[in-house]
């Protein structure tokens, strides 16, 4: 079982993807905009973040790339779960240290697999 933050500011959004993680044996941690997210993840410790690129008060970008400058939480893999389906938007966010990037609309079981892929055999 494994800690993820949802850092979303769609409450329909974030109870789907809370439904399956916990339905796949995961804790869930709800984190509603980028300054929260970043609280949280601090305060948790998360094994991993699914994280929204539009967000209020600080964005997607800038939380991948203070948890990605921080020795603390640099390892912490992130899942991008967004609707910017630019190429600079994808490229940038995997050189910033994104584990992996998925657009919305998505199939809510890819993103669980997805997730346990990045979590390993163990989580």
């Amino acid at each position: 079982m494994a800690r993820i933050l949802i850092a979303d500011d769609d409450p329909i959004l974030v109870e789907l993807v809370r439904f399956r993680l916990e339905g796949g044996g995961h804790k869930v941690i709800v984190a509603e905009n980028g300054e929260q997210a970043l609280e949280k993840i601090e305060a948790e410790m998360p094994d991993l973040v699914v994280l929204d690129s539009m967000m209020p008060i600080v964005s997607g970008p800038e939380v991948l790339s203070t948890i990605k400058a921080d020795p603390e939480t640099r390892a912490i893999p992130v899942l991008m779960l967004t609707a910017r389906k630019g190429e600079n938007d994808i490229v940038n966010a995997i050189k910033s240290g994104a584990a992996e990037y998925l657009t919305k609309p998505f199939i809510p079981q890819e993103l669980l697999v997805r997730i346990e892929m990045i979590l390993g055999p163990n989580a």
